[in-house]
């Protein structure tokens, strides 16, 4: 048994790179504001990518955060000539990019190489990501600890390998780990806090929580565990969603949890193509309060 656990560990500190110093903290502020999402399987917003960032744009989104791949994508970035053009057509609008990755934490040397994909990408125009983010919630992997020493080994690519780009973990929040310990015991919240630049909670309440009480009280509850995770200083990005399964009440208990939190810096809803137009208006209001 001490074996293997050596051999795991060797095999891990490989994909980490030889003789790298973390880089100091950059200005999360990529985070900030309202923001909007398009994964792998939008495929309709990459076909006419300037009228979509027109759309966008109209709704006042400072950024968009983009999917580039995921453990089991048959690529490292999916349709990168497409991705390319969306972007370049967001970056002339003043609009910040932000990719995640989705890692799977079952082959490390895939994922390690999927994550420096993002820190590689150039755009026609040569533009690169403003901030980059993992995706932090397969479950596949059922051995906790190994997932854990697999994510941190990940997260230290990005911080060592990424220089002056603005890292996040989006993930499940806190109070979803509360609702299923199993989930993954022992969430390493401080280690990787100590690695990036902002949490994006992904406090996801359309579907599972009905009415204004309990959406509130979900969201509110999952943003003020994540706080108590995670330190007072490190900035928070409350996702919210998914778009089209919350009404009109369940989107003013979202605003309103998100609100009340007093620490909140960024807010969006998942995802572009499901977000109507009362789902808009209510996060609207998030930058006037």
């Amino acid at each position: 048994m001490r074996r293997l656990v050596i051999a795991a560990a060797a095999s891990v500190i490989a994909l980490l790179p030889i003789a790298a110093q973390a880089s100091p903290r950059v200005d999360p502020g990529v985070f900030g504001g309202l923001g909007t999402w398009v994964d792998i399987y939008d495929a309709p917003a990459y076909r006419s990518p300037k009228q979509t960032a027109a759309k966008i744009a109209a709704r006042g989104v400072k950024t968009v955060y983009v999917e580039t791949a995921n453990d089991r994508s048959t690529v490292d970035v999916v349709n990168p000539k497409a991705l390319g053009f969306f972007v370049d057509a967001l970056e002339v609008r003043g609009i910040r990019v932000v990719a995640w990755y989705l890692p799977g934490f079952v082959k490390p040397a895939l994922d390690a190489r999927r994550t420096r994909a993002m820190l590689s990408f150039k755009t026609p125009a040569g533009a690169s990501f403003d901030g980059v983010a993992l995706d932090i919630e397969s479950l596949r992997l059922k051995n906790a600890a190994l997932r854990t020493t697999r994510l941190l080994a990940l997260s230290k690519i990005l911080r060592d390998e990424g220089g002056d780009m603005p890292l996040a973990a989006i993930t499940y929040p806190s109070r979803g780990f509360e609702r299923h310990p199993k989930w993954w015991p022992r969430f390493p919240w401080q280690q990787v806090t100590e690695l990036v630049d902002a949490w994006i909670p992904m406090a996801y309440s359309g579907g599972g929580f009905k009415g204004y009480d309990a959406t509130y009280g979900y969201v509110a509850r999952s943003l003020r565990l994540l706080r108590n995770d995670v330190g007072p200083d490190i900035p928070i990005h409350a996702a919210g969603g998914v778009a089209n399964r919350m009404d009109a009440k369940e989107l003013k208990a979202f605003v309103d949890a998100v609100t009340d939190a007093g620490s909140v810096t960024g807010w969006s809803l998942y995802d572009f193509q499901t977000t109507g137009p009362q789902g808009w208006a209510a996060l609207k209001t998030l930058g006037t309060r």
